[in-house]
């Protein structure tokens, strides 16, 4: 089954690699015969489906995420490995897409207005005040 990450990708099912194994935690007797716990590989440095760009892009957002090039998804929050099995697909879109898509335009910086900063200014004056009252009076 090929892995759609947006309307331009598709991941082949061949780049892709599965490791099933026993998921941890409580379950009962069914929890110890059942690989239920999904590993989900791909491997970007040698994906035939990306361009340069794009591979190089996915290389430097994801350097975090990457161990030679590969791309690992973990799911065991479902019962059923064929559950997990769409919960690593879907995670693993979600990350390429993510690591695929433009950056967000930088925030421009603005300055208070005179009238935000007149009335800071004025709680400031408003809470000294009060905790000025709280003092004890000096003795003479």
């Amino acid at each position: 089954m090929d892995l759609e990450v947006s309307p331009a990708l598709t991941i082949p099912e061949r780049e892709l690699g599965w490791r099933f194994s026993r998921s941890s935690g409580p379950g009962g007797q069914h929890v110890n015969t059942s690989d239920s716990r999904v590993e989900l590989f791909w491997n970007v440095t040698e994906s035939t489906v990306l361009s340069d760009d794009q591979r190089m892009l996915l290389l430097t957002r994801l350097e975090r995420r990457l161990v030679a090039g590969v791309v690992t998804v973990t799911a065991s929050e479902q019962r059923s490995q064929l559950r997990n099995r769409e919960s690593a697909l879907r995670k693993l879109a979600e990350i390429v897409a993510g690591g695929l898509a433009p950056e967000a335009p930088s925030r421009r910086r603005t300055k208070p207005t005179r009238g935000s900063a007149r009335r800071h200014l004025a709680a400031k004056q408003q809470r000294s005040a009060t905790k000025q009252q709280r003092r004890r009076p000096p003795s003479d």
